[in-house]
């Protein structure tokens, strides 16, 4: 029997995070995700769990703790935002070049300048490249529901990498929803304890972690991280399955809305997704097939299977909440062209920078994204491929 609550998006991933008792939580303070290490260190206080909690002085050096715990052979994980993740951009890429599986809850923030807290994707897609898999939560049910499988994929055999739970900065860290809580123990089942086969503090296998990888080493080293990753692709499908089994609730490497018959695709990440969703309906009443595909799955990017789900569509809006200031594309909008890039008769593709620093994303706003596909598909001219959306020019 689920639980149901009332909770915000922080609240339900510290609730994870104490239904799975980790052994070890350095943290740093840092807007919006004070919350997380916040509600945790209270769990702490009254006995909750017997996790040991270090407050640290910069979240440089919290994922450094993180990365020595978890080196130890002790489950870890940290929580930040925006410069937070910048300050400890060094460490990520040790821990997962040191193949790490400890997690990381994501709060996403934009990144400074000009200073700004409020959500967008400049702090998660800036650190895409540094080994991680990364999943992203459209709402606070599945930033929980995220949370809770995020162990079972990074410490597969596999895979054994770190995991950066991504959910959007007061969007869905600070609004509360009703939610279903697995019950504590149907969790702790479920994630199981944590048996790692090499570790620090092994006596019967001295080791050292993080050695200099000389050029004759170095490169089959990133190799093997990079079909670790891979491997996570199909990790994260199984043990959906098996979470399915015990919540109801399903989740893919995305999810797919309307999009069997679907002309005109919006490809999106995070809370902007259910205001997409209502785009599609209405969209759907006018006799306009438009479809919204989710990404849940961001790194390993699920490129060949993506490509399946669009190829059928005549146009294809990839919605990037960052700017690569490269002036051609976004960081989303790069990989669904390089997975189409082989497609026959690949749909035509239009690249939107949105929601920035906070700004406002309306089911009108991007219901004017789908006018622009249908536009395109009527007149056969992509025009600019590279927008923002609700910019003041």
């Amino acid at each position: 029997m689920s639980i149901r609550e009332r909770l915000s998006g922080n609240e339900a991933v510290s609730i994870a995070i104490r239904q799975i008792n980790p052994d070890v939580f350095p943290a740093f303070p840092i807007t919006p995700s004070t919350e997380i290490p916040q509600y945790f260190s209270s769990y702490v206080a009254n006995g909750l769990v017997d996790t040991i909690f270090i407050p640290v002085e910069s979240e440089h050096s919290s994922m450094s703790a993180a990365i020595g715990a978890e080196a130890a052979g002790a489950r870890s994980l940290t929580a930040t935002s925006s410069c937070g993740l910048a300050f400890m951009w060094e460490e990520l890429y040790i821990a997962a070049s040191d193949r790490l599986p400890l997690a990381l809850a994501l709060v996403c923030r934009a990144l400074s300048g000009p200073i700004n807290i409020n959500c967008d994707h400049s702090d998660a897609m800036g650190a895409r490249d540094a080994g991680w898999i990364q999943i992203f939560a459209e709402d606070n049910q599945e930033a929980y529901d995220n949370f809770v499988q995020a162990y079972r994929i990074a410490e597969h055999p596999s895979v054994r990498l770190p995991i950066m739970v991504c959910q959007d900065g007061f969007i869905t860290s600070h609004a509360v929803q009703n939610i279903e809580l697995l019950e504590d123990d149907k969790v702790k089942n479920f994630v199981g304890q944590y048996e790692p086969e090499h570790y620090m503090l092994k006596k019967s296998e001295p080791m050292a972690v993080g050695a200099y990888g000389t050029p004759a080493f170095y490169m089959e080293a990133k190799k093997a991280q990079l079909t670790a990753l891979q491997n996570a692709k199909q990790v994260a499908l199984d043990v959906a399955k098996e979470f399915a089994a015990i919540s109801g609730r399903e989740y893919g490497l995305f999810e797919e809305y309307k999009t069997e018959d679907a002309d005109f695709i919006m490809v999106i990440i995070g809370s902007a997704a259910g205001t997409a969703k209502d785009a599609v309906d209405a969209l759907r009443e006018k006799g306009v097939k438009a479809g919204v595909l989710k990404i849940r799955l961001f790194r390993p990017f699920p490129a060949e299977e993506i490509a399946a789900a669009i190829k059928n569509a005549k146009v294809v809006a990839c919605m990037d909440r960052t700017e690569s200031f490269n002036g051609h594309n976004g960081p989303l909008g790069a990989d669904v062209r390089t997975a189409l890039f082989d497609v026959e008769k690949a749909p035509k593709v239009l690249n939107y920078v949105y929601g920035l620093g906070g700004r406002d994303v309306t089911v009108e706003s991007l219901t004017s994204v789908f006018e622009d596909m249908q536009t395109v598909a009527e007149t056969g001219e992509l025009g600019e491929t590279y927008r923002y959306l609700s910019v003041r020019e």
